[in-house]
């Protein structure tokens, strides 16, 4: 961008404004087009965003003001981006970062300093800069819906070694007797009989009844468990560390059902979402990719298909 074309930028906005956000409370820094300079504070609450935001509209009659804030995606870009006089421009962490750095060797952070420097940037910087311009309904609404399945299916991963390492101190046998101990059917058998001896007294026609209902239909299967249940020997007799396994691991069962029903949830979403998305014809085209990554690929590449993509924070 020419030093013509910023200039024309810096006169399309009536100030800029550079954020540092935080959970609580924002720190602010305006720069007017007069070049005067204030700095104030902002609570993190859609009242004070909407009562702020209001003051800068009656203050420079409605022309647009541009905002400059080190996130992408998140509860401030949500609650600035209904204002159609804030312009937005995303700054990536790094970038503020490097640029902190270059003041300040040792790089600390200073909330108050840091709005200055997003001011800094957005001001003398601003062809490195990219305003946000959000995507479609149906586009974001796949990327956060994929962007938050992968993390409950994260979630479920990280829970599922949790309930394997209780499982190996105190009923080990469960981990070679079936082949993923996060499925349905074991927790039901954890909840129902939460150790070897609890199992044990259960009876061979018990078993088979709760096999058949968990849809195990192999005769063979079910017999070859059921006696490897009778030779089984217990890992451990220790009260404490049994008492605090089976608490352990049957809360790891509700968890994990839980998760389950999540992602169930989360996989008609997301296909009921792409079903109705104005390009799915282009990426059912792609030799290949198939339901359950076409969805992921418009999240990816979004419908805004010519560099806009914005950084995320």
């Amino acid at each position: 961008m020419s030093n013509l074309d910023q200039a024309a930028v810096k006169r399309e906005f009536a100030a800029h404004i550079g954020i540092d956000w935080a959970d609580q409370k924002h720190f602010w820094t305006m720069r007017t087009a007069d070049g005067k300079t204030q700095r104030g504070e902002l609570d993190n609450t859609p009242e004070a965003v909407q009562v702020w935001a209001a003051e800068l509209e009656q203050r420079f009659g409605g022309r647009p003001v541009a905002v400059a804030l080190e996130q992408a995606r998140g509860a401030v870009i949500a609650m600035l981006c209904k204002y159609a006089h804030l312009v937005l421009f995303p700054i990536h962490p790094n970038t503020l970062a490097n640029y902190r750095k270059a003041f300040r060797p040792s790089g600390a952070k200073s909330d108050p300093r840091d709005a200055d420097l997003a001011l800094e940037l957005l001001v003398s910087h601003a062809d490195k800069l990219r305003r946000l311009e959000p995507d479609t309904v149906e586009t974001r609404k796949l990327q956060f819906l994929t962007e938050e399945r992968r993390r409950l299916v994260n979630q479920q991963t990280s829970e599922t070694q949790r309930l394997i390492g209780w499982l190996k101190q105190v009923f080990p046998q469960i981990l070679p007797w079936f082949e993923d101990p996060a499925c349905a059917m074991v927790g039901e058998l954890l909840l129902r009989w939460p150790t070897l001896p609890a199992l044990q007294k259960a009876t061979p026609k018990t078993l088979r009844t709760f096999f058949h209902r968990q849809n195990c239909r192999s005769a063979e299967r079910i017999e070859e468990r059921i006696a490897q249940i009778r030779q089984a020997v217990a890992a451990t007799h220790d009260a404490a560390l049994l008492e605090t396994g089976i608490l352990c691991i049957q809360n790891s069962v509700h968890l994990l059902e839980q998760m389950r029903e999540g992602i169930a949830e989360f996989d008609h979403q997301i296909a009921e979402t792409y079903r109705q998305h104005p390009d799915r014809a282009i990426m059912e085209s792609f030799p290949g990719a198939g339901p359950a990554l076409e969805p992921r690929l418009i999240a990816a590449v979004g419908s805004r298909r010519s560099g806009s993509n914005q950084p995320k924070a």
